[in-house]
């Protein structure tokens, strides 16, 4: 699961996705505040900002990385991954409800998982933060590309809403606007397996093109 810090700085959400056995990538504020992966349980040490320890590793400690080819050129930053444990009261609550009800009691030990920032080159301090559930020997690139692919959901809806007609349902009725919904969903998952085929010919993207309203009812 991939998300924005709209979700990842809910530790409910974090908590039942990983209840779910669902493991998750998802951007969280500079301000949210973890323990380094060895605090020993109790944590009498004051947790930090993701933001105060990521600045305190340095910019030596980063490694620059290359996700993907955009249309300018390589896209490239520099990227530390840190073990972590989030801290706060509600993490804390959740944590022990869950070792509770599967092992019957709570030993203390708060959940570790990754951090990864960005520190742009350019950038006088750290800029991105995510908080990530994946295997600890996942490679810096995965994670990488996993926290910068949600590109690729803005690119899919501006080709939905501008391409294929999305908001150009002009109907009444909900049966009519559901038939307008599962056309231009079905049509834009026909063009991405098109581009994904490698034997597909298909002219460039139809969000560069107009589109007419549909008059579904």
């Amino acid at each position: 699961m991939v998300a924005d810090a709209g979700y990842g700085q809910n530790a409910d959400f974090r908590a039942g996705l990983t209840g779910r056995g669902i493991d998750y990538v998802v951007a969280v504020r500079s301000d949210i505040t973890v323990h380094p992966h060895d605090a020993q349980p109790r944590y009498r040490d004051k947790p930090s900002s993701v933001a105060a320890l990521a600045t305190s590793c340095g910019r030596q400690a980063f490694t620059e990385v290359t996700w993907r080819e955009g249309s300018r050129g390589p896209m490239r930053s520099r990227f530390l991954a840190l073990r972590v444990r989030p801290a706060g009261v509600r993490s804390r609550r959740l944590a022990q409800a869950a070792a509770t009800a599967e092992h019957g009691h709570w030993d203390g030990v708060l959940p570790e998982v990754t951090l990864l920032v960005e520190w742009p080159e350019q950038a006088e301090e750290p800029t991105d933060y995510w908080l990530v559930s994946l295997p600890e020997d996942t490679p810096l690139t995965e994670l990488v590309r996993l926290a910068k692919i949600r590109w690729r959901i803005e690119h899919d809806y501006r080709e939905l809403k501008h391409g294929l007609g999305l908001d150009h349902f002009e109907g009444r009725s909900w049966t009519g606007w559901h038939h307008h919904v599962t056309l231009v969903t079905a049509a834009q998952a026909f063009l991405t397996e098109q581009r994904l085929s490698p034997k597909a010919r298909t002219p460039a993207s139809p969000s560069t093109r107009p589109s007419t309203p549909s008059k579904t009812c």
